[in-house]
């Protein structure tokens, strides 16, 4: 004879992680406003985004052929360390992080760090 086994209901479980991590419209909008003063420069000319397990990641490129330029990482496991946004450089040089979005963006308002 089987065994029933009663299947849990969505009320009893405790609230489980999301499976992925993205950028909520807020931060997208921010970032798609720098994205967007970069295009109009000429300075960017495409962007990838990807949502993984453990972090968000909005990749810019100056050609879609190239490898990126910057990558503004969300990685929700740092929040309560140095801060969950990073603005990342091609080697893996951090340029800035931070806990808030703004903050870390304005990186990209200094003349030296425009694309070469």
């Amino acid at each position: 004879m089987s065994e029933v086994v009663p299947f849990p209901s969505s009320s009893s479980s405790p609230q489980k992680a999301p499976s992925q991590v993205a950028f909520d419209r807020k931060e997208l909008s921010a970032i798609l406003n720098v994205y967007g003063q970069m295009v109009s420069k000429g300075d960017w000319k495409d962007y990838a985004m990807d949502f993984l397990r453990d972090r968000a990641v909005f990749s810019v490129y100056r050609r879609a052929s190239d490898h990126a330029l910057y990558r503004i990482e969300k990685v929700p496991a740092l929040r309560k360390k140095q801060g969950q946004f990073a603005v990342i450089a091609p080697g893996g040089l951090v340029l800035k992080r931070g806990h808030d979005l703004q903050a870390v963006l304005k990186v990209f308002d200094k003349a030296r760090f425009r694309s070469v």
